[in-house]
């Protein structure tokens, strides 16, 4: 069995990190929600420049971006597409600019890794493992699709792998983190996602402070219990030490604002947009991403929590800095 680290066998600084200030991600349209399933899902790079400008406007210090094909709204990974927001929200916000490096399971390590490589930016989402990862259940509640693609797309996430292998992370880890300096929002869906990322920590590849998007409520992936949450933050204190790293929640669809909730209660950070929930509250859609955000931010502050600046971001999770990344 992995022994836990020193710091925390010792008992030394094990809630350093407990009065810290919140930090709100937005992660803007992902690559899985189609557009028929809410006309709000920002598409064209217009849209999700706009919607994530508004994001961080209202709070959010980390933007979490994928590209979508402007014709049709299917998930890109051309960094043509990309170059056309990307700097713009840059230009905008101080937010981090988060890109992803898992776009979607139909796209090969080379087309995921494309814009990443070249933009070089401050930090990048890396899926910590291999699943299966899919919402093909909805298909069966809609029967007037928008576009032709978005049917096939969605059935066929019951028949496809999310490969994230071990050769696959450590490439990521070595062309981003080591040549870069770009930091990485570690995505855990599962138990086992832990224990991947300890075994990165162990050979070298992985510094910290660590930053670990516990993902709850994705079909294929842990479900939205809170007793899973509190299972995967004692998990990761007892294999990194709480004052190695920082963690944030991500609660898939309607899990979304009372995970989060949560995890602010417990010390950690929050993920909101709509990547990860098309709603604002039960039978209602969000109006954009903001809306989210500033629901998250009105509950963080109720609880008398302070939300974290872009700043301040940087200098907890020791970012580059904006002034350092290729767009």
């Amino acid at each position: 069995m992995r022994q836990a680290p020193a710091a925390q066998r010792s008992g030394n600084g094990n809630m350093k990190h407990s009065n810290d200030k919140v930090i709100i991600t937005c992660a803007v349209t992902g690559g899985i929600h189609t557009p028929t399933m809410s006309p709000h899902l920002p598409l064209t790079p217009e849209q999700i420049a706009e919607q994530a400008i508004a994001a961080g406007a209202a709070g959010a210090a980390i933007l979490h971006l994928h590209a979508r094909d402007p014709r049709d709204g299917r998930p890109t990974p051309d960094p043509q597409v990309f170059q056309q927001f990307v700097p713009r929200i840059k230009a905008a916000t101080d937010a981090v600019i988060n890109i992803t490096t898992g776009g979607t399971a139909r796209m090969s390590l080379a087309e995921r890794l494309a814009y990443p490589l070249a933009a070089r930016p401050e930090m990048c989402s890396l899926n910590m493992g291999s699943m299966n990862f899919s919402i093909h259940p909805v298909a069966r509640r809609i029967s007037d699709w928008k576009y032709d693609w978005e049917k096939s797309y969605v059935e066929g996430m019951e028949d496809q792998i999310f490969r994230n292998s071990f050769k696959d992370i450590a490439h990521i880890l070595r062309a981003l983190g080591e040549i870069h300096g770009t930091r990485f929002e570690f995505e855990c869906y599962d138990m086992g996602h832990l224990y991947n990322l300890a075994h990165f920590v162990d050979q070298g590849l992985v510094r910290t402070p660590l930053f670990i998007q516990f993902v709850l409520g994705v079909l294929g992936g842990i479900g939205p219990d809170p007793a899973n949450l509190v299972h995967m933050r004692d998990t990761a204190d007892r294999l990194f030490g709480r004052e190695n790293y920082r963690f944030s929640v991500l609660g898939a669809g309607r899990h979304q604002m009372g995970l989060t909730t949560m995890a602010a209660v417990m010390g950690g950070n929050v993920r909101v947009g709509l990547e990860d929930s098309l709603f604002l509250s039960r039978g209602e859609l969000a109006s954009s991403n903001a809306d989210q955000v500033r629901k998250i931010r009105r509950i963080l502050e109720e609880l008398s929590l302070e939300i974290a600046s872009p700043r301040e971001v940087r200098q907890m999770l020791g970012l580059k800095g904006a002034d350092k990344v290729g767009f």
